[in-house]
């Protein structure tokens, strides 16, 4: 579980990279522009969700170690 959040993790880092490239700082909100914001956006939630995850396993197993 852990390698596949980080895999997650990476691949989501991937995609803002490219969609920074995507924005045109002229128009941010038109066309293709919003479309990469979205897709920013999108990621970071990926990016926070599994950063949740990865610390409620580790919750977990402390729980199971601890009883």
């Amino acid at each position: 579980m852990k390698i596949f959040t980080i895999i997650l993790s990476i691949i989501a880092m991937g995609l803002i990279i490219f969609n920074v490239t995507q924005i045109d700082f002229n128009a941010p909100f038109k066309d293709e522009s919003i479309v990469a914001l979205i897709t920013i956006v999108a990621s970071l939630c990926v990016i926070v969700m599994m950063a949740i995850l990865r610390i409620s396993k580790r919750i977990e197993q402390k729980v199971k170690t601890g009883k």
